[in-house]
């Protein structure tokens, strides 16, 4: 490789005995605790090597893949410091030195790049080998596990042809298994990859081991930016300009007979978290061999029965790695002739239910403190404790995969509209609604449906954002599936079509979409996540409110564990079935007389709604939110009457009529839709402005809510702690006017401001941020609409994002997550934090909440804690997992304070 200048005193390279855990950033995970290990079991126990650092790697990758200066020098004299430690030299034609070189970035990245072993071997050395160790198979054998590796790992020799040469020669031979080819055949089967090699390559396979290595370490460096570490980055959250580190370590040989092996080994069972050792070992094998699946596995408990020794040493071993980095440890291990050798060790990953097992273990067991505890659970994971799934056992054909929107799993009748998923639940028939993208009037749709299924659209489209608040599985973005509503069908890869009616089953944990009745496993909800969520009530400080519109998501919030509702959408009282004649003809009116009229009508309604809700939530705070959205989401879209129309013109033409007083209504609407028509409706005549336009709109609301807590309240003697907020408000004097309108419906039912009820503010709004402490005079409360938030401060459409161009946006590095999943902390996250210290300075007591989806989202949550927020508010599924995240931004402000 050419070298690039840079500054020779960079340290790009690190001998084993010379890192520590500490240096997890510089070389990498495996680096790190090769290195740590080596300081805790002992050089003995250890392989040694040395670690480039991903320092390297970036600079290689910043040099358009030129190796760094120095970089060439350092490693050849941390080669010879290892050749002198160990007494051998790579290549050595008597006795070699072998090392395996793997890739090892500061976050686990499985399957980014396979490992490299017994690199080293040529045609001269693998014949000193034989003479050295008295095993010509055993040197055989290692050659072509060489050939084999570096062909495909490094040089992309296809994996099925070299498999396909292995298959076709134990044919010849008559075996089975490789362990049945004797040195002859070892040695058909080298040339045979060579010849492969040359074939692919257009070279002759190196024989210099200098060039090897060199090969090998740019192959890991390239490895980082190939299509599957990439892929992995994205689903993963990982930067891309971390960089991985390479791993060159002296090779230790489990294939040397039946008293050697290689294995892995977990300190507990990585499935359940109980506390047995779990994991898989193979006699007379290398490491590669227990990974790829060429070879049945034995559990590790029978190491006991055939090498009683190492088994020993291994679970001493296991036991010393997780006391000393506090977590389930994954190990790698390999025995040569009876002596154990450790290569590698790593915090488990484990699913969500091994996680909670785990934390709950260790406390009881005084190896960790709660708050150390909580620390190694992965939040995102807990979604799956509360929410069905496929059944892990079934076999699941792919017909197509989207985004995973909103977790769980679901299966019914396909059907294309909301109406059609009412129809079918008042049957009790399970359905999954399907539409190419979702709006506000498919909300009834949602509630009847088992699951959404879209093909636009990402986890901020209407149907995610919709769809995780009602704790509906969703997967949304289906792009390979074209969904036409009018013919009802669904076409799919492959030519295959669903129609109406047909069943199709849906992940929204994974993004999976089949066709086929895949059983589903209930939601695990076990006596130890209990445990963990009382640990996360005593110890966060950030309170927690759910995201509820309905008496049953109330009631499911509060089993979760809400500490009250800190957003309920008014308007959603309205999308049901039999609202929506009322809310159009109230829309419809043509004057105030005729609106008060109608809402006359809505008002029973209304209040029955909130009557539900605020029995649910007795003693504890209830925010309602007045209508929010624009007045044309409640009507038909213009295009639907316009077509309606032309075809009852066409039909009384045909017959001689002209559709009589159904024309007429339908001529009516389109022109009272166009009178609603705005060019950006999102940015315009909704929230207080509606109010302030139509104040008899938020007149009824109020007399509705405070209606409802009186009744609540003279009826069972407890009631909510009711708080009512003004959305989309810019102005102070907005604020102002309508406080005095809620109070003034208050007032006349006997309630009193400060005492019975608060009035406050949804702060969505970059000017409301600004003014946030003039607007504070007349709030009692700011709650952060962060979702508006987020369009209005970076003039990103939520709806229009995903599908345009946040997935070029991705890919191009200008953003590292969707500022809809994750809060933008260094822009709208600053503005909450201005906001907040305004408000409070002018009223120091002043409430904050957060009542956007980014109160659902751990990261976003560890930004609220350190933040001043008093509470964050989520959908109702969302809020164990809400508990658990400020409980870890607590613990480990905490831990970090000392």
């Amino acid at each position: 490789m050419t070298e690039t200048s840079a500054p020779d005193s960079t340290a790009f390279v690190y001998d084993f005995a010379d890192g520590s855990r500490e240096m997890r950033d510089l070389l990498g995970g495996k680096g790190a605790n090769v290195a740590e290990m080596t300081r805790l079991l002992g050089a003995d126990r250890v392989p040694a090597g040395f670690t480039i650092t991903t320092e390297a790697c970036v600079a290689y990758m910043q040099a358009d893949r030129t190796e760094p200066d120095g970089l060439k020098r350092q490693v050849a004299e941390a080669l010879a410091r290892l050749e002198e430690h160990v007494g051998k030299r790579l290549g050595d034609t008597g006795d070699p030195l072998l090392v395996s070189v793997r890739s090892g970035a500061r976050e686990s990245m499985p399957g980014m790049m396979d490992t490299v072993l017994n690199l080293g071997l040529n045609d001269s050395s693998v014949e000193g080998l034989a003479r050295k160790t008295g095993n010509a198979r055993f040197a055989w054998d290692s050659y072509r596990r060489f050939v084999q590796m570096f062909g495909n790992v490094v040089r992309g020799v296809p994996g099925e042809r070299l498999e396909a040469t292995i298959r076709e020669l134990k044919g010849e031979q008559g075996v089975t298994l490789d362990t049945e080819l004797d040195v002859n055949a070892l040695r058909t089967l080298t040339d045979r990859f060579k010849a492969l090699f040359r074939e692919h390559t257009g070279e002759e396979f190196p024989q210099e081991p200098g060039e090897q290595l060199r090969q090998s370490i740019r192959a890991v460096f390239d490895s980082w930016m190939g299509e599957r570490a990439i892929h992995y980055r994205r689903i993963n959250r990982i930067p891309d300009d971390w960089g991985t580190a390479v791993n060159v370590q002296q090779m230790v040989f489990g294939n040397k007979g039946d008293t050697s092996g290689s294995g892995v080994a977990f300190s507990r069972d990585e499935v359940t978290g109980a506390p047995e050792p779990s994991g898989d070992f193979l006699q007379n094998a290398q490491g590669e061999d227990v990974v790829s699946g060429v070879r049945n596995t034995r559990d590790i408990a029978e190491l006991a029965d055939v090498m009683p020794r190492a088994h020993a040493q291994l679970l001493e071993i296991l036991r010393t790695l997780e006391a000393h980095y506090g977590d389930m440890q994954d190990t790698e291990f390999t025995v040569e002739e009876g002596q154990l050798y450790m290569l590698q060790t790593r915090n488990a990953k484990r699913p969500a239910q091994a996680a909670v097992r785990f934390a709950v273990d260790a406390v009881e067991e005084g190896l960790l403190s709660k708050d150390r505890a909580l620390l190694t659970i992965d939040v995102d994971t807990l979604d799956a404790l509360l929410h069905p799934t496929f059944d892990p056992k079934a076999e699941v054909h792919q017909l197509a995969r989207g985004v995973a929107a909103s977790p769980g799993a679901a299966k019914g009748e396909v059907v294309f509209t909301a109406d059609a998923a009412v129809a079918a639940a008042a049957e009790g028939r399970a359905v999954v609604l399907v539409r190419p993208f979702t709006e506000a009037e498919d909300v009834a749709g949602f509630h009847a449906a088992k699951g959404i299924l879209t093909s636009e659209g990402g986890k901020a489209s209407h149907a995610a954002l919709v769809a995780r608040g009602m704790g509906r599985p969703c997967v949304c973005g289906a792009s390979t599936l074209e969904i036409d509503v009018e013919a009802g069908e669904i076409h799919a890869p492959g030519g295959v079509v669903i129609r109406a009616g047909e069943l199709i089953a849906i992940n929204g944990s994974t993004g999976l979409i089949t066709t086929e009745d895949v059983p589903l496993v209930e939601a695990e909800w076990s006596e130890q996540f209990e445990t963990v969520l009382t640990w996360a009530d005593e110890l966060r400080t950030l309170g927690v409110r759910a995201n509820a519109d309905t008496p049953e998501d109330a009631r499911r919030a509060r089993e979760f564990g809400a500490e009250g509702i800190g957003l309920c959408r008014t308007e959603h009282m309205f999308m049901a079935a039999d609202r929506q004649p009322k809310m159009r003809a109230m829309i419809m009116a043509d004057g105030e007389e005729d609106r008060r009229a109608a809402l006359a009508e809505l008002l029973p309604l209304q209040q029955e709604d909130f009557e539900g809700l605020f029995e649910a939530m007795a003693g504890v705070p209830v925010t309602i939110r007045l209508l929010d959205p624009p007045l044309h989401e409640f009507l038909p879209q213009r295009h639907e009457i316009e077509q309606e129309l032309d075809e009852l013109r066409e039909a009384g033409a045909a017959s001689g009529g002209a559709g009589g007083g159904k024309v007429d209504e339908l001529h009516r609407t389109l022109v009272r839709v166009k009178a609603l028509e705005e060019v950006n409706p999102m940015l315009g005549t909704r929230g207080c402005r509606l109010g302030i336009l139509y104040p008899e709109i938020y007149e009824m609301q109020a007399v509705a809510i405070f209606a409802a807590w009186r009744a609540v309240h003279e009826r069972t003697g407890k009631a909510p702690l009711l708080e009512v907020m003004i959305p989309l408000v810019d102005y102070e004097t907005e604020l102002e006017v309508m406080r005095k309108l809620v109070i003034d419906a208050a007032v006349e039912r006997g309630l009193t401001a400060g005492e019975d009820f608060l009035v406050g503010t949804m702060i969505e709004l970059p000017r409301a941020c600004f003014q946030a402490d003039n607007i504070a005079h007349h709030a009692d409360f700011f709650s952060f609409g962060t979702n508006d938030l987020t369009q209005t401060a970076l003039g990103f459409s939520r709806d229009d994002v995903e599908s345009k161009f946040m997935g070029v946006y991705l890919e191009r590095k200008i953003i590292d997550r969707s500022p809809f999943e994750t809060l933008d902390t260094p822009g709208v996250g600053q503005m909450v934090r201005m906001a907040a210290w305004l408000g409070r300075k002018t009223k120091n007591d002043l409430k904050l909440g957060v009542c956007g989806e980014h109160g659902g989202d751990p990261d976003s949550i560890d930004f609220f804690h350190h933040s001043g927020i008093d509470y964050v508010s989520c959908s109702p599924f969302r809020v164990p997992i809400a508990r658990v995240a400020a409980a870890r931004a607590a613990a480990a402000e905490r831990l970090a304070q000392g």
